[in-house]
């Protein structure tokens, strides 16, 4: 993969003088536009675009809608009902360019509680970093070029709002230096990205045509941890498992029953032991039969990338990883992740008693060739092995007589993951425009760990997806405090200006 990578790079060549300049002028336009590209971001910002808020979806969806107007796309809105957002899809088609992109993102965030955060999450706030003890900016009174390590905070900036304002922000480039892009372009910004997209699918399917396209890049997740760009060819699926084990009926003074009745806390703990073990390997017999394991050169990509375990251990606070085989090959296969636990009372409110039930949170991150319905199968197939009996609503009492040991399992929908080939004609191209306009070699990823729906592009239309990822890797994405550092913000939208301008194949 990576001799047909420098193969790539030397065809370039002839247009790389032709490259250079037109990442100059992106990078002499953005420079000169950084207050205008801010103020648009934190426009788009302060719409809350959040599935508790229909209203705010829609005012973005219509927000966004207009901007591609304005810049001379065509454009519609797609849904799958009256209660679902609209994708907002544009398209702009340039004569003679015989190859059609996609560009992806998402316009929706997670949800949000605001005693948590630091200022309002719906009105952005610029800061000197990261750290609790950031200074608030004036970036509005401020001299251009802006501090690259200032960061901006709000819900949705890194996830996805930065990708969307990158994009807008390169062709605005484009156009005034009066380029013209190699590609036709389309774009697909997504409403429900952040609540699983349960209706992308069919949305898919139902505009088949009309998303018709040779490539789909999408503009979601974060850069490596060494703040390299980066590009990535897959993303892993997810499984989500609500467990609740049973004990008493009600709770019962730890003192005269400890010993023998049952502990649904200690249960738990013995529960998650059968699943995994200390380094986080799964327990279960057949879990990973069916994974496809990883390439000659995604295996390369890997051992290419800058090592960043020590300075995330230092910044992490933590000792050690779960293994030594680093943190990028940990990703590339399946885990089980316990994201919560909750039995009984703690601190002052703890009580000498044994709970009556406790429940842990799961997610099962899967990879290809992994499917939900095979992954629940292994799951409950070994837990009954384990001596547990498996129940889908709460145990009456002739079960909690015949059972010692009962747990209720409550599944997510779950979607299985995706690879591309990294060593394809559009894949080798994505790179090369992409290195390109970075003046080096971008980090390659053959797989996020993180999650994102991206099966559904390849089912339906069976052509490459690659992740065109541009926000920091540090950005508290999903968490309070979410922010986007402005360099990465830059870096995108020359990155965005290349594949819009470079991409050929």
């Amino acid at each position: 993969m990576w001799r047909l990578f420098g193969i790539c790079l030397l065809l370039a060549s002839a247009t790389g003088a032709r490259a250079d300049t037109q990442g100059n002028e992106a990078k002499a336009w953005r420079l000169a536009n950084e207050t205008r590209i801010v103020a648009d971001l934190a426009d788009l910002v302060r719409l809350h675009s959040v599935a508790a808020d229909p209203a705010g979806l829609a005012a973005t969806a219509d927000h966004l809608e207009a901007e591609l107007k304005q810049r001379g796309f065509e454009t519609r809105q797609l849904s799958a009902g009256p209660e679902t957002p609209s994708v907002v899809f544009g398209t702009f088609n340039t004569p003679g360019a015989h190859r059609t992109v996609v560009y992806y993102a998402h316009y929706d965030g997670q949800p949000v509680t605001p005693s948590e955060w630091r200022s309002d999450p719906f009105e952005p706030v610029m800061r000197t970093g990261a750290g609790a003890d950031a200074s608030d900016v004036d970036w509005r009174g401020a001299k251009s070029p802006l501090n690259p390590e200032w960061r901006l905070f709000g819900r949705a900036v890194s996830d996805d709002k930065s990708s969307i304002i990158a994009f807008l922000a390169a062709f605005d480039a484009m156009k005034a230096a009066k380029h013209k892009p190699s590609v036709n372009i389309k774009v697909f910004w997504e409403g429900e990205e952040e609540r699983g997209s349960p209706h992308l699918g069919r949305i898919l399917r139902e505009n088949r045509e009309l998303l018709a396209a040779d490539l789909w890049l999408i503009g979601d997740g974060p850069v490596h941890q060494s703040r390299r760009r980066m590009i990535y060819f897959g993303a892993r699926g997810v499984f989500d498992l609500e467990a609740t084990i049973y004990g008493p009926t009600r709770a019962l003074h730890d003192g005269h029953y400890g010993n023998w009745v049952p502990n649904p806390a200690a249960m738990t703990a013995r529960l998650i032991a059968d699943l995994r073990d200390p380094d986080g390997r799964i327990r279960i017999p057949g879990f990973a039969k069916d994974v496809r394991p990883l390439s000659r050169a995604e295996r390369i990509a890997i051992k290419r990338l800058p090592p960043v375990e020590r300075d995330l251990k230092r910044s992490f606070g933590i000792a050690s990883g779960e293994t030594s085989e680093g943190l990028t090959a940990s990703i590339m296969r399946p885990a089980i992740n316990i994201r919560g636990l909750s039995a009984g009372h703690v601190g002052d409110t703890a009580t000498n008693s044994i709970p009556v039930d406790a429940k842990v949170s799961v997610d099962f991150r899967i990879v290809p060739n992994q499917a939900p319905n095979g992954v629940r199968r292994a799951v409950e197939a070994h837990l009954k092995r384990r001596g547990w009996t498996i129940v889908t609503e709460a145990p009456d009492a002739a079960i909690r007589a015949a059972h010692a040991r009962i747990v209720r399992l409550d599944w997510g929908e779950g979607y299985p993951a995706l690879r591309s080939n990294m060593s394809s004609p559009e894949g080798r191209a994505v790179i090369a425009a992409a290195s390109r306009a970075a003046g080096e070699p971008v980090a390659v990823l053959p797989m996020m760990g993180g999650s994102v729906p991206i099966y559904l592009f390849d089912d339906v239309f069976h052509k490459p997806v690659v992740g065109l990822p541009i926000v920091n890797h540090d950005n508290n994405q999903h968490a309070a405090n979410e922010n986007a550092r402005l360099q990465n913000l830059w870096d995108g939208v020359e990155t965005y200006a290349a594949l819009m301008t470079d991409l050929n194949w």
